[in-house]
């Protein structure tokens, strides 16, 4: 269904916003970067310390329905990476120079940045894009999804409180605070870049806007886990990334593909980490509940605990059962488990005939979902490892680590840390990266002189060169 139509008074009030912030550009333009830094400091330590960022993460929770009060607070480690990483890059003047090519890049802003904030992640997307955005000294306003508006106004409300204490103006960071979509879509025609994180439907939309976008795309991560795994660890990290925020994350495991010489250790491990074997008759019900005739997902069930998703599929499972595993034994469009889930329930699949079946089958999920996001894989053969990132169509795959824990940065591994992660192509994204700091200023690429680098034509053209040509 096509989104109503944007009534004036609403594209007044975007119109408000934007010229707010583009004031607040201005009065930003002279700042140093020991000034820009100290602001992110700030506005790090107002949002990321331990008992407001529990209190925003517990208030989104409790707003919009969908996660676990528990676990959320442990997000926080990403607003602390991001601080890190934000601090140790330089976002103005030279930031890079190769003497042998003769060039130097200098970093400007971008400007007014325009920045959906997903229902799964209020009160933390907002400050990991902000800190980035005021790093490059641009200012930015947050379209937050209705059912966790008061958390992203919140939480806006105190980024704005941190920098009015230092002198810098409070606009650098706005939020609609009556969100709809036609707000969100005009707010995108307005500002000069847009970072989409949420659903497919606004990030369609962002690329839709006229104006250049960062996007993300949907996930459905697959595990390969080989003869070789050090089984206890895979099946803990699983369930570490699986029960993550109730499985709201799109970088949460969907599928496993687990070789037939380990299944079924493999299997009793993860029950032993609090996995629930789903029965072929709870299978059934199961699917019922979370798929609709049509084959969407049905919204009770996304993001709420193993025990809630089990009752409302007609079944119980035991208060010590965090997540639910579903045999799977068919891969195709037709069999919804072998997509994405977007809660504690994942599916597990046999493989037997060695690595070439397994690689098959990743062929084969992907062509289901979640192509350009993430694959991972535990295994300590590499040529297992090689074999795998030459043919999976993702953006980034992670050895031996909880993949919604580590693909989005960590503090043991180098990606960098990020909120939003984009899919290249295969996800319909201009980019393959975690989206970070870079991202948020563009550059003036200044050219010297140097010395001739023309290859010769015989070395350009080689055996061809000199031939008779048709």
């Amino acid at each position: 269904m096509a989104p109503r139509p944007i009534t004036q008074e609403e594209k007044q009030t975007i119109a408000e916003l934007v010229a707010r912030a583009r004031a607040a550009l201005d009065a930003i333009a002279g700042y140093d970067q020991a000034r820009v830094d100290r602001l992110i400091q700030a506005v790090g330590w107002a949002l990321s310390n331990e008992a407001t960022f529990t209190r925003l993460s517990n208030m989104g929770v409790d707003e919009s329905g969908i996660g676990d009060r528990q676990g959320r607070p442990g997000k926080r480690f990403k607003l602390h990476g991001i601080l890190r990483d934000a601090l140790r890059a330089k976002s103005m003047g030279i930031v890079e120079e190769d003497s042998a090519k003769g060039i130097v890049k200098y970093a400007k802003p971008v400007g007014v940045i325009a920045s959906l904030v997903p229902v799964t992640n209020a009160g933390h997307t907002e400050v990991g894009n902000g800190i980035y955005s005021l790093k490059c000294k641009n200012a930015i306003i947050f379209a937050p999804h209705p059912a966790s508006k008061q958390t992203s106004i919140e939480c806006v409300r105190l980024m704005r409180e941190a920098v009015k204490k230092l002198g810098c103006p409070e606009d650098v960071f706005q939020v609609i605070e009556k969100p709809s979509i036609p707000m969100a879509q005009e707010l995108m025609a307005q500002c000069d870049l847009t970072i989409a994180t949420g659903g497919q439907q606004m990030v369609r939309a962002a690329y839709s806007s006229g104006k250049p976008a960062y996007g993300v795309g949907a996930g459905n991560a697959t595990m390969v886990i080989d003869e070789t795994a050090d089984i206890d660890i895979a099946a803990r990290n699983t369930r570490i990334s699986k029960t993550s925020d109730n499985g709201s994350g799109c970088s949460a495991d969907g599928n496993l593909l687990v070789d037939a010489r380990i299944y079924d250790p493999f299997l009793a491990a993860l029950q032993k980490e609090g996995g629930y074997l789903v029965t072929p008759a709870e299978k059934i019900l199961l699917q019922k509940a979370m798929w609709d005739e049509e084959g969407h997902r049905t919204s009770a069930t996304i993001a709420r605990p193993a025990k809630t998703i089990a009752e409302i599929a007609g079944f119980t499972i035991g208060d010590d059962k965090s997540f639910l595993i579903v045999p799977e034994t068919h891969i195709g469009k037709e069999y919804p488990f072998s997509s994405e889930k977007l809660s504690p329930v994942l599916s597990i699949i046999r493989y037997e005939g060695g690595f070439d079946e397994a690689l098959k089958k990743v062929e084969q999920i992907y062509k289901v979902g979640g192509r350009g996001h993430s694959c991972g894989i535990y295994s300590h053969n590499d040529e297992h490892i090689h074999r795998l990132a030459l043919v999976a169509p993702v953006s980034r795959m992670m050895v031996r680590q909880p993949q919604s824990k580590a693909n989005a940065g960590a503090w043991d591994n180098g990606m960098p840390m990020t909120s939003s992660m984009g899919c290249g192509i295969w996800g319909g994204n201009i980019t393959n990266e975690n989206i970070n700091v870079k991202h948020y200023m563009q550059f003036t690429w200044v050219s010297r002189p140097i010395p001739i680098d023309r290859p010769s034509e015989q070395e350009l053209f080689g055996e061809f060169y000199n031939t008779q040509t048709p």
